[in-house]
């Protein structure tokens, strides 16, 4: 994939693209840090595609692993600190870092910007309502390029037909991924499943 490089406004984010790419170099081992890199590259594919704003799928892409690293102590600290949801302490970092890894972007990185923060806080769970932002990162974390997995060709044909259809595709594989390894279920990946999959029956066999 040939990268794209977007200017940023300074309008979503108060750094340019290469210091946002620095500082994920230094907070990310390098095989996560060229994972963001590739989502990125992904989501401006999938912004061109469905015509989302390019500067704020390249941000969400590159940031919503931004927190995917941080020991445990600091999202604790944080939920208790932003008075977040207390359930999310029975969880870990798999939820963690999409949805209290949105809160240090506010903190750390100065967006402030809501569809964004939305697309980091649900590229792991999905939601029940989501704007294409949030759908494509959600589907470019799946569906990039070093990604290999039964399946993953067919999600990302899906994907290009229909965005919708994608995370309809993604969110009934994952659950069915989590039942038969008996991990426990996030309960907004059951509301996304309940909100998205039968609306494309048909459409993600």
């Amino acid at each position: 994939m040939t990268e794209e490089i977007i200017e940023y406004s300074n309008h979503y984010i108060p750094l340019t693209r290469d210091a946002l790419i620095e500082r994920l170099q230094n907070s990310l081992r390098p095989k996560r840090f060229h994972h963001v890199l590739r989502v990125e590259q992904t989501a401006i594919k999938l912004a061109k595609r469905y015509h989302v704003d390019l500067e704020k799928a390249s941000i969400a892409g590159l940031c919503h692993d931004y927190a995917k690293q941080r020991p445990d102590d600091v999202f604790i600290a944080e939920i208790k600190k932003k008075h977040l949801d207390p359930d999310l302490l029975n969880w870990g970092n798999a939820i963690w870092h999409g949805v209290v890894g949105a809160e240090l972007l506010k903190d750390e990185c100065g967006i402030w910007d809501e569809d964004i923060l939305n697309a980091v806080r649900h590229h792991t769970t999905g939601a029940v309502v989501m704007s294409p932002l949030e759908q494509i990162v959600y589907m470019a974390d799946y569906i990039e390029p070093a990604r290999d997995f039964p399946g993953v060709d067919r999600a990302r044909q899906i994907t290009d037909e229909d965005l919708g259809a994608g995370v309809a595709y993604q969110t009934k594989h994952t659950l069915a991924y989590l039942i038969k390894n008996n991990k426990p279920v996030y309960p907004k990946t059951i509301e996304t499943y309940n909100a998205w999959v039968a609306k494309y029956e048909g459409k993600i066999d």
